[in-house]
């Protein structure tokens, strides 16, 4: 078995016991352990008993590899393989009972630096729903035994999912944006979990994505999905403090550009 499948297996397993724990952690009672960027943006307890038990999987099963969490931070490795994760994206929508939230886990080659680095595997695991999406490069995207592929048909708009920062300074422009991406859309859908949303592109649930300030581990697993789905995942200001991502299929993935696209740096998977 080649070091990409075993890869894609191993973060499977481990975001199934991972998303495992958070559920029951929910069904308990979330306790907020602290605000982050803005007092919008929470973290619970859970979150970081989550991420302490993906970290101590990935010590015992792989212990030379680097590692970037988002409540631990990064961790350099010995060997080339950086682990990529968010223990639980939609964090908000799992304080409030919400069920779209989910764990998120990626396996690249590389450092932790998302402009340089080449995903091998991800997984993106739905515990209150029960869904997982996995994908392993040069191997495709799958929803359990079902191919997954992105939507190439849009005749009557596409179905659009986007999100917005905690910070709200941040609106006005990311409003405006979706002003000018609504001259394409069918509809827009807000969920609050970027790795769920790119996930949803490549099952084809949505038709694409877009979204300014996301951090590595919000797209890492999900950007392989959309790419191993035929889709494309770009991002784009990569310099600034807050990126712009997008995602869909081809036709999807241009429009969006052209609607969006400020002659900025690009970056595509």
């Amino acid at each position: 078995m080649s070091l990409e499948l075993d890869l894609g297996e191993l973060a499977a397993d481990i975001a199934r016991e991972a998303g495992a724990l958070a559920r029951r952690r929910r069904q308990e009672g979330v306790n907020l352990a602290a605000t982050k960027s803005t007092l919008a943006d929470i973290v619970t307890d859970a979150d970081r008993e989550v991420e302490a038990l993906i970290r101590a999987r990935l010590r015992a099963e792989r212990p030379g590899d680097g590692f970037l969490g988002e409540e631990s931070g990064a961790e350099a490795g010995e060997t080339d393989v950086t682990w990529v994760v968010d223990p639980i994206d939609g964090t908000v929508n799992y304080a409030y009972g919400i069920p779209a939230y989910n764990v998120s886990i990626a396996a690249v080659r590389g450092s932790a630096d998302p402009t340089t680095w080449e995903a091998l595997a991800g997984a993106v695991f739905a515990p209150a729903l029960d869904e997982l999406f996995t994908a392993v490069r040069g191997h495709g995207a799958w929803f359990g035994p079902a191919r997954l592929a992105v939507t190439t048909d849009t005749a009557a708009g596409a179905l659009l999912g986007t999100g917005f920062g905690y910070d709200p300074s941040t609106h006005d422009g990311d409003l405006a944006t979706v002003r000018r991406v609504m001259t394409m859309a069918r509809d827009l859908r807000r969920m609050g979990a970027a790795a769920l949303d790119l996930a949803y592109v490549a099952a084809g649930r949505l038709d694409g994505y877009f979204e300014r300030g996301l951090s590595p581990w919000d797209f890492a697993a999900g950007a392989l999905l959309v790419s191993e789905a035929g889709g494309r995942f770009s991002r784009l200001d990569v310099d600034s403090a807050r990126p712009m991502v997008i995602a869909g299929g081809a036709d999807v993935h241009d429009r969006l550009m052209s609607l969006i696209v400020d002659d900025a740096p690009l970056i595509q998977a």
